[in-house]
């Protein structure tokens, strides 16, 4: 029976551990929703509705990581098999009555680079599989912060009404899986890349909006009317109805596209005074470029593969391809992937993990094709050691080198 102490006491010290900082993290609000640091609409607004380079790099990273398929192993190593037909499989193929996989992972993967933050709800009869996945609003979700630094529990608010998600204290196991970016100055949400780029996209954003004004109203002068009497005897000022005539021909006749390059007539005294810089002045596309390159380097996207001209950091549109997906895509689907496999594979069964299937990227296919040429030619590996090295499974006679 000594061991049966034993091991109670070994339990006993598991089921009661706790960060010694844990309690530090909690100084005031503690069992109150805890707001996130920026508000997810105005993200949403600024960076993505209404900035072309934000939208095109988040459409871009989550289409193409959304669009590579899972699979699922069993088992670790060289013992490891792939089931092809299983039920988490069919769950994340169908996750829910409204969305396909990809849709729902597409959602998730956006969420995420425009919040820092994307949460995942599993909906299941109690105790039982998971059956439905949803990925729920960043803005509409809070963690309730808990004594030990682990969040007490999830807050989704929708006018008014709430659900909490309760999280176990001990595991961190909730419904909800809370996938969050780094963040160097918060404990409880990550950090969006659209946070890093704020700067870059309102001068963007800027930018955008002074052309459209400038187009809009393409021949109103950027100065003013200085007005100096023709003669000694005439008055010093303009009278109230002189200035409205003047102020409605110069709207009537020299504001307006259509009215661009429109020359003005001046007259009785009238003088003009030039007050603004001029677009070159400004090196205004030049600006742009540079705003829109920032932009996308917070996303680690390829300039030329959102369409920024004079973008030559790459020989060609295969290697920028390629560097696209080794720095922002498959980053990302290894961090899904390590969330997933922590909280979703687990309530499968033992020994289950997900991988996406880099077969499927074609983007990489030329770096597979490298690897291929290599391998065919060594005959110091054996069949079963070259496959081994591409990731498929040994066959029988495959142990014996080539030739030998």
């Amino acid at each position: 029976m000594g061991w049966k102490k034993s091991f109670t006491r070994i339990f006993t010290r598991a089921e009661a551990k706790a960060s010694r900082t844990g309690a530090l993290l909690v100084q005031v609000g503690l069992h109150q929703p805890r707001f996130t640091p920026r508000q997810y609409d105005r993200l949403a607004d600024e960076g993505y509705q209404k900035n072309v380079i934000a939208y095109r790099c988040i459409r871009l990273i989550s289409q193409n990581a959304a669009a590579v398929p899972w699979i699922l192993y069993q088992g670790r190593g060289a013992n490891k098999v792939r089931l092809d037909d299983h039920p988490l499989l069919t769950l994340l193929e169908r996750p829910n009555p409204m969305q396909a996989g990809s849709e729902l992972f597409e959602a998730i993967f956006g969420f995420f680079l425009i919040a820092g933050n994307s949460y995942l709800e599993a909906v299941g009869p109690g105790g039982g599989l998971p059956r439905e996945l949803w990925s729920l609003r960043p803005d509409r979700m809070r963690a309730v912060p808990g004594a030990s630094g682990v969040p007490e529990s999830y807050r989704y608010t929708v006018g008014g009404n709430h659900v909490d998600f309760p999280v176990d204290p001990v595991t961190g196991r909730a419904p909800v899986l809370h996938i969050k970016a780094f963040h160097p100055l918060d404990d409880w949400y990550g950090m969006s890349p659209l946070e890093a780029a704020a700067v870059s996209i309102d001068q963007h954003n800027d930018a955008a909006k002074w052309n459209a004004s400038l187009l809009q109203t393409g021949g109103r002068p950027s100065g003013a009317l200085v007005y100096k009497p023709s003669h000694p005897d005439a008055a010093d000022t303009l009278t109230a109805d002189q200035r409205q005539a003047l102020k409605q021909e110069l709207e009537q006749h020299f504001s307006g596209a259509e009215n661009a390059g429109r020359p003005l007539v001046l007259e009785g005294g009238l003088d003009w005074k030039e007050m603004s810089l001029s677009p070159k002045d400004m090196d205004w596309l030049l600006g742009k470029d540079v705003s829109a390159r920032e932009i996308a380097l917070a996303f680690h996207v390829p300039s030329q593969l959102i369409g920024i001209e004079g973008s030559l950091k790459f020989s060609n549109f295969e290697q920028a391809r390629l560097a696209f997906f080794d720095d922002a895509v498959l980053p990302l689907l290894d961090h899904v992937k390590d969330e997933l496999n922590h909280w979703l594979a687990p309530q499968f069964g033992e020994d289950l993990h997900l991988d996406y299937d880099v077969d499927k990227i074609e983007a990489l296919a030329p770096r597979r094709q490298q690897v291929w040429d290599r391998l065919t030619t060594v005959n110091f590996l054996t069949i079963n050691e070259k496959r081994a090295a591409v990731g498929f499974a040994p066959i029988a006679g495959g142990d014996a080198l080539q030739g030998g």
